[in-house]
């Protein structure tokens, strides 16, 4: 087969496949959230789309062993809990860390503040914007 012969193929099939219409993406539905037993997304690893303004558990097998906790990079932050929904949080420094949202590296690993061993539940919610 000549040079010229397989460039001409190659143009044809180009051409075809550029013809194809682009593929529609669906949006994602807000409040996606990875957990994994392992650093930077590694191990076990469970992934949902969590209802704003409740609690939620983590999954079996992730209950005090999440060292990954990301929210997806949505308008969205959450609180990750000690303690189980039901319980009440009886600590003086509060039962949280504090928010985490899609912007925050501690979700990558949580053991860098000693947390992977703690979360148990969480709560999400949308952010918000004030105006003066």
């Amino acid at each position: 087969m000549q040079l010229s012969s397989i460039i001409t193929g190659l143009v044809a099939a180009a051409t075809c496949v550029s013809a194809l219409p682009a593929p529609q993406l669906a949006k994602r539905e807000i409040g996606g959230v990875l957990i994994c037993n392992g650093a930077n997304a590694t191990g076990t690893c469970h992934y949902e789309v969590y209802s704003m303004h409740d609690c939620h558990e983590l999954p079996d097998g992730l209950i005090n062993n999440a060292k990954t906790f990301a929210p997806d990079g949505d308008a969205f932050y959450c609180w990750p809990k000690v303690g189980r929904c039901d319980q009440i949080c009886t600590s003086p420094t509060g039962c949280t860390f504090g928010a985490v949202s899609f912007y925050n590296p501690v979700k990558w690993d949580l053991s860098t503040i000693r947390w992977d061993t703690l979360i148990t539940s969480f709560e999400c919610a949308l952010n918000e914007t004030t105006t003066a």
